[in-house]
């Protein structure tokens, strides 16, 4: 049961459905992971098969440090969860977006028609490799969050 301005922030579209049932579970698991009582949940969206929470600065790594809250909560919804901070620079986005990788370097290409593509070079050493599809799926997540066009390789 919702207020009525809670009501009006889900009809207008400000506030997403997937908002509001993470925000009701993690409320439920607060006596468990004390952290989440000092959280702030910015935002939950789904893209490429992420369940990604958008939280405030600072909050990614109390998430982090608690691999049992994510595994449970992906397991709620049946997709793979990532925490991104909102309100860092491009570079910190990336590096979370990225984060089982290791950043080689990140450009900015200015297209002709005045856009802007950003290109960033994971190392390519190893086995650690991602997936054509797990790689498709963080680029729909970096247009999704940041409206950010990624083009994304591996140098040897």
């Amino acid at each position: 049961m919702l207020c009525n301005k809670c009501k009006t922030k889900v009809e207008s579209g400000e506030v997403s459905t997937e908002y509001i049932e993470v925000a009701k579970i993690l409320l439920g698991w607060e006596n468990q992971f004390q952290f989440l009582q000092k959280v702030r949940l910015d935002n939950v969206l789904e893209a490429g098969g992420f369940l990604v929470l958008v939280v405030g600065k600072g909050d990614s790594a109390k998430f982090n440090a608690a691999p049992k809250l994510t595994r449970n909560l992906g397991d709620q919804f049946n997709k793979r969860v990532l925490v991104i901070e909102s309100g860092v620079k491009d570079r910190q986005f990336l590096e979370d977006l990225f984060a089982t990788q290791h950043i080689v370097t990140i450009n900015i290409i200015w297209l002709p028609d005045g856009s802007t593509e950003t290109r960033v070079v994971l190392q390519g050493r190893g086995n650690r490799r991602l997936s054509k599809k797990r790689l498709q799926a963080l680029v729909n997540v970096a247009k999704t969050v940041r409206n950010m066009d990624l083009r994304v390789e591996y140098a040897y």
